[in-house]
C-alpha cells in the first residue's frame, strides 16, 4: 500500500458554505494540474451540516467528522496521522502535504507552484503562498519571528507606519508582488506545504498550543532543525479570514494570548521574557478600562497566565475596584 505524492488535510468547524468553496477550488486545480492528492477533512464537531455536504457534494474527500472539537493543533495532527505520519512505515507517507485552512479558495496553478517551489529547493520545510482577502486586497501570508515590538503594536496605540514595519514582523510587500520565493521565518497557517523529510524528524503539531501561534511553533522547530521556510508569491489563494474564530471572539482573544505566552517561553530567543510580560500585562490592564464586563475578565485571565502567580493587580487597585 502506498499514498499517492500529495496529502491535503483542511480542519473546519461551522463554516460548511466556505469549506465547500474551499473543496471546489482545490479540487478544480488539482485537475487542471494533473495532480493526485489524497483529500482529507477534519471537521470539528461542526453543527451547521458540514458534514452532509462533504458526503453529498465531495464523494473524493475523505470525511474524518468529530464529535468533539480538537482545535487546530489536534485537528491537523489527527489528519496528519490520516496520511501516515506518526507510522512506522515511510511507504504510507506523501512526499509532501498541504494544510489549507477552510476559509481559502485556491487560485489556478498555485497548487503546482507550490509543489514547484518545495521540489526545487530541497533545504526547504514549509512553502507558503501569496494571500490576499475575499474582497481582493493583499494579506500578509509570511511574517518574521515576533518580538517585543509586536507585543507592543498590538497593545498600544502607534503610528500607522509601523503596523507594515519590520517592528511588526511584516515582509516589503515588493517580495510578494514578484515571482521569486524568498525567504521567511513563519506562515501564517492559512496555506502550508510542508516537505515528508522535515515532518519525519520534526514531528507534528505541538498540540499544548490551545489555538494560536501553532504553526509560529513549527516553523521555528522547523528552521531550529537546520530546514527553511519559503514564500512563493506566484501561487495566490484568497483567504476569507477568521471566519472560524469571529463565532467565539472573547474565547479566542484568551487562548491567543495564553498561546502567545507558551511561545514566548518555548522559543526565549524571540524576545526577552521580562520585557514581554511587562508590555502584556500593562497592555492588558490599559484594554479593560473601557472594555465589557465579559472581555474584562478575559483580561484578568491574560494577567493571571502572564504573570504566573494567580495575582493580577497591586493592592491599591484592588481597593479602587
Amino acid at each position: 500500500m502506498t499514498s499517492p505524492a500529495l496529502g491535503v488535510v483542511i480542519v473546519s468547524w461551522n463554516v460548511r458554505e466556505l469549506l465547500a468553496r474551499c473543496l471546489s477550488s482545490l479540487l478544480a486545480d488539482l485537475d487542471a494540474s494533473h495532480l493526485v492528492a489524497r483529500v482529507i477533512v477534519v471537521d470539528n464537531a461542526s453543527r451547521d451540516g458540514t458534514p452532509e455536504v462533504i458526503r453529498a457534494q465531495f464523494p473524493r474527500v475523505e470525511l474524518i467528522a468529530r464529535e468533539d472539537n480538537l482545535g487546530f493543533a489536534g485537528g491537523n495532527n489527527l489528519g496528519l496521522r490520516a496520511c501516515g505520519f506518526g507510522t512506522d512505515n515511510p511507504a504510507l507517507h506523501p512526499a509532501a502535504c498541504l494544510l489549507l485552512n477552510p476559509d481559502t479558495e485556491v487560485q489556478p496553478g498555485a497548487i503546482k507552484i507550490l509543489l514547484d517551489t518545495l521540489y526545487s529547493h530541497p533545504d526547504c520545510a514549509i512553502v507558503t503562498s501569496r494571500l490576499s482577502y475575499g474582497h481582493g486586497s493583499f494579506q500578509h501570508s509570511a511574517f518574521h519571528f515576533p518580538g517585543l515590538g509586536q507585543l507592543y503594536i498590538d497593545l498600544f496605540p502607534v503610528p500607522g507606519r509601523l503596523y507594515e514595519s519590520r517592528l511588526n514582523g511584516r515582509y516589503p510587500r515588493r517580495l510578494f508582488e514578484g515571482s521569486k520565493p524568498f525567504d521567511i521565518d513563519t506562515p501564517l497557517g492559512a496555506v502550508m506545504l510542508l516537505r515528508r523529510e522535515a515532518i519525519e524528524q520534526v514531528g507534528l503539531f505541538d498540540e499544548d498550543f490551545a489555538l494560536y501561534c501553532e504553526e509560529i511553533d513549527w516553523a521555528a522547530r522547523f528552521k531550529e532543525a537546520g530546514w527553511k521556510n519559503l514564500c512563493a508569491p506566484a501561487a495566490r489563494i484568497v483567504h476569507h479570514s477568521g471566519q472560524s474564530t469571529s463565532q467565539v471572539q472573547v474565547e479566542s482573544f484568551v487562548k491567543l494570548w495564553t498561546s502567545r505566552y507558551r511561545l514566548h517561553t518555548k522559543h526565549p530567543q524571540f524576545a526577552s521574557m521580562s520585557l514581554a510580560r511587562r508590555i502584556v500585562i500593562a497592555g492588558m490592564k490599559r484594554k479593560r478600562r473601557d472594555a465589557s464586563p465579559e472581555m474584562k475578565a478575559a483580561c484578568e485571565k491574560i494577567v493571571d497566565v502572564w504573570t504566573g502567580d494567580g495575582g493580577w493587580q497591586t493592592k491599591d487597585e484592588g481597593r479602587k475596584r
